[in-house]
């Protein structure tokens, strides 16, 4: 699979298979094409060469109203729009009653701060969660992804614009929403994505790598140095890993 803006090719012969259920981590320099993938496996843009497929089906087969449904994505800028908490909360199912509402919200860790808000879930934000912290605008988000049960969760970068303590507690929310769903994640802070059930490397659009955090820490030197870039010396982590890897 490719794709290009324009004349400029943002990615070039990716190809790869992702089993229902896992976590799927993205990891890559600043430019390499993550984003641009999440952004094909939503159908907001089509390859322009090969194809994405669900279930083996070519996703263009399917109406966008369908994908759309399949997926629920949660990026590093909270969308939030002017109205009520609940009506935010809502817009990922809005059939669901308050009650559901409710529960997504305790889900995510947010029902306690909305509820003390003045009036709780009624209680009108600003476009872009105007009122609130960013960590309390990124948990109503994610509380409107855990309403949406969508079977595929997309992350770019949810937690990169946080503090440490909201960081934690946003953290927990999207450990919560991951549970049972295909996910795919898009990380700036590696340590987030190295529990993940395999880790895809991009640089200049290509996939170099894909293969578990510890395994990528011994047969790619890409990976290697970006661990090492932000979290310190790997050399005794790789070489437990060498032991544990022996028959």
């Amino acid at each position: 699979m490719s794709f290009a803006y324009a004349e400029t090719e943002v990615l070039h012969g990716l190809s790869f298979e992702v089993h229902a259920g896992e976590q799927i981590g993205i990891a890559g320099p600043s430019g390499a094409g993550k984003s641009t993938l999440l952004n094909l496996v939503v159908r907001f843009h089509d390859p322009s060469a090969g194809m994405v497929r669900y279930d083996g089906r070519d996703v263009r087969d399917y109406r966008l109203a369908d994908v759309y449904d399949k997926v629920a994505i949660v990026t590093q800028e909270p969308f939030l729009f002017t109205s009520s908490v609940r009506d935010n909360i809502r817009c990922g199912r809005p059939a669901a009653t308050d009650e559901e509402v409710a529960d997504a919200a305790r889900a995510a860790g947010i029902h306690d701060e909305v509820a003390a808000l003045p009036q709780g879930f009624d209680t009108v934000i600003g476009t872009g969660g105007h009122g609130l912290s960013l960590g309390q605008a990124q948990r109503i988000n994610i509380a409107r992804a855990i309403l949406k049960n969508a079977p595929i969760l997309l992350l770019d970068e949810a937690t990169s614009s946080l503090d440490s303590i909201a960081e934690a507690k946003v953290q927990e929310a999207i450990d919560a929403l991951m549970v049972g769903r295909t996910t795919f994640v898009v990380a700036h802070r590696l340590s987030t994505i190295r529990n993940s059930s395999r880790i895809l490397v991009i640089e200049r659009g290509e996939c170099i790598a894909f293969d578990s955090h510890d395994q990528l820490l011994l047969d790619c030197p890409l990976y290697n140095r970006l661990w090492t870039q932000q979290v310190g010396d790997t050399t005794t982590a790789t070489a437990d890993n060498r032991e544990r890897a022996l028959p």
